[in-house]
């Protein structure tokens, strides 16, 4: 018989092993369930949480048919909107697109402000006490002065913007400003000398030397920020959202928590999960990009 190749061997070892782990977790996690007691009964397993993400999925499908028999009877010109609360697979949407914004954000600040730190020693030198200040300050922290400001500045809310998704927003993006900040002004650092003496020979203008040079040099770099700053503003968020009430997975775990039932647990329990596989999620897609965009391949490989 024929011996599997190393490589072979690996993918399926890259496989199974997992499954296993899995299979060995649900078994304990099943087991403890019979075990474990609480005030509002057993603990939820593994079949009662599938439960009730079946009737959570059911929810959703019930109000996108109410929606559809809706405006299906709505009479000519009639403008009226279908209102409804928010579904589970709605609070998702809203964390993605909380989690989304804010790391838009906190990059378009910090890698520019990277970027001057590392070709500038005497910015560097400027800004680095503020930044070892604030980096170890909890976003959490944050949260009721931002609250605060946002109650005071943003009046007038626009359509698609509440108040408490700006300041989730705001919140989030001021904790993952940091590994991206880092990484960009670490980058700039370790470009190699020998780019920056064909740069001074060659005499290149400031703009083609940033656009030549670093900007390609640090581009591995950056995307580890990125990266980093994406599993950061995803962890941070749930919390979040449940200080400000922003209708996503935080505030959904946070009223079935005060709802007290059974079923609330397992509905917690479901939330849980899917917010560890859209972290999961998330960092594979950051990888695909930093695999795709990154010359140095050595960085993208777990």
């Amino acid at each position: 018989m024929k011996k599997l190749s190393v490589k072979a061997r690996h993918s399926i070892l890259s496989i199974v092993l997992p499954i296993i782990a899995i299979l060995a977790f649900l078994g304990v996690w099943q087991g403890a369930s019979q075990q474990i007691q609480t005030n509002i009964g057993n603990l939820p397993g593994p079949v009662e949480v599938l439960n009730a993400f079946k009737g959570l999925m059911s929810e959703f499908s019930n109000q996108r048919e109410a929606a559809k028999a809706f405006y299906a009877n709505l009479p000519e010109g009639s403008t009226a909107i279908f209102s409804a609360p928010p579904t589970f697979i709605d609070q998702i949407l809203t964390s993605l697109k909380t989690v989304l914004t804010a790391c838009l954000i906190s990059s378009m600040i910090a890698i520019p402000v990277g970027l001057l730190c590392g070709l500038s020693p005497n910015f560097y030198r400027a800004l680095n006490p503020l930044i070892q200040i604030f980096k170890p300050i909890s976003p959490l922290a944050w949260l009721p002065i931002v609250s605060l400001l946002v109650a005071s500045l943003y009046v007038h809310p626009i359509e698609g913007l509440s108040k408490s998704f700006v300041i989730s927003a705001i919140t989030v993006a001021m904790c993952t400003i940091w590994p991206t900040l880092i990484n960009t002004m670490v980058g700039v650092g370790q470009i190699s000398q020998d780019f920056m003496n064909v740069s001074k020979v060659l005499n290149l203008s400031w703009y083609t030397h940033l656009t030549k040079i670093v900007l390609p040099a640090i581009i591995p770099m950056v995307f580890t920020g990125l990266r980093l700053s994406v599993g950061v503003g995803w962890m941070v968020l749930i919390a979040a959202e449940m200080l400000a009430q922003n209708p996503g997975l935080g505030k959904f775990v946070w009223d079935e928590f005060q709802n007290g039932s059974s079923l609330s647990t397992s509905r917690i329990f479901v939330a849980v999960i899917t917010i560890g596989l859209i972290g999961f999620a998330l960092d594979r897609i950051m990888l695909m990009l930093q695999r795709r965009f990154s010359w140095d391949k050595s960085l993208a490989t777990r």
